[in-house]
This record gives C-alpha cells, sequence and structure tokens, in this order.
C-alpha cells in the first residue's frame, strides 16, 4: 500500500539528492544506485519502503541514460534550428550563381549554388524529424 503522504515526502524531496549520504553509502554497499535509494529514503523516511517498489537498479540506471539522451536531444534540436537558419540565408544569398551538379561523380545539368543549398536543407530536416520522433517516443522504465 502506496500513501499520498509517501508521494508527497518524495516530491518534496525530489532534486534535493543527498549526495554526502549516497556516497558514503556507496562505500559500504559498493552500489550505486543502490546507494541513492537508501539517501532519498534518508531524506524521505516514510516512503522509504516503497522507493525501490517494483523497479530494479537497471530502471534507475536506464532512466538517468535517457534523461542524458534527451537533454543531448534538446541541444541538437537548437543546434539544428542555426543551422536551417544560416543555411537558409545561405541558399538565398546564392539562390542565382550558377554551377554544375553532380551525379555519379560526374558534371551534370546546371543548376544554381542556391539550389544545391536546398538540398542539403532538405536532408537535414528529415534528419531533424527523426530527432524529435525520437525525443516524442523515448520510452522511460518503470
Amino acid at each position: 500500500n502506496i500513501t499520498d503522504e509517501q508521494i508527497a515526502e518524495m516530491k518534496e524531496h525530489i532534486n534535493d539528492i543527498n549526495y554526502d549520504v549516497a556516497a558514503k553509502r556507496e562505500l559500504e554497499v559498493r552500489h550505486d544506485v543502490m546507494a541513492h535509494v537508501y539517501a532519498f529514503g534518508v531524506q524521505a523516511p516514510l516512503a522509504a519502503p516503497i522507493i525501490h517498489l517494483g523497479a530494479t537498479s537497471a530502471y534507475v540506471g536506464d532512466n538517468t541514460d535517457l534523461i542524458q539522451i534527451k537533454d543531448g536531444y534538446e541541444i541538437l534540436k537548437k543546434k539544428f534550428i542555426n543551422v536551417f537558419k544560416n543555411m537558409s540565408d545561405f541558399a538565398m544569398e546564392y539562390k542565382d550563381l550558377p554551377t554544375l551538379g553532380f551525379t555519379h561523380f560526374q558534371a551534370a545539368q546546371l543548376t544554381t549554388v542556391g539550389k544545391r543549398a536546398t538540398l542539403w536543407l532538405q536532408s537535414l530536416m528529415l534528419d531533424f524529424e527523426e530527432l524529435e520522433f525520437r525525443m516524442d517516443n523515448m520510452r522511460f522504465r518503470g
């Protein structure tokens, strides 16, 4: 049985990580995740019996990795947006500059540098859409 008080107590300390207690406990048990479970239980004693219910230590580690991946995706998303702006400006600046297109490493029909840039941009947009799909469909454990 899980009580509202236990949940409230955990919420009170969700961002208040007790690193000193966890580090000391890890020296004793030689298990990083269980040391943090213990440290969280010290801060939320009513919730201590339920903190580890229904989850393995791998859930904690896996979810940590997923949080870091999602944070990395956010960084990439911002960088993509900046590249889109720069590539768009570049395409507009060189929209009338003629160049030869290439196929199979051989000269092909006449095109413009700006048109080529829009094709590069289109490829990046597909990558961006894939990134957004991955972000929207990440599945955390537990």
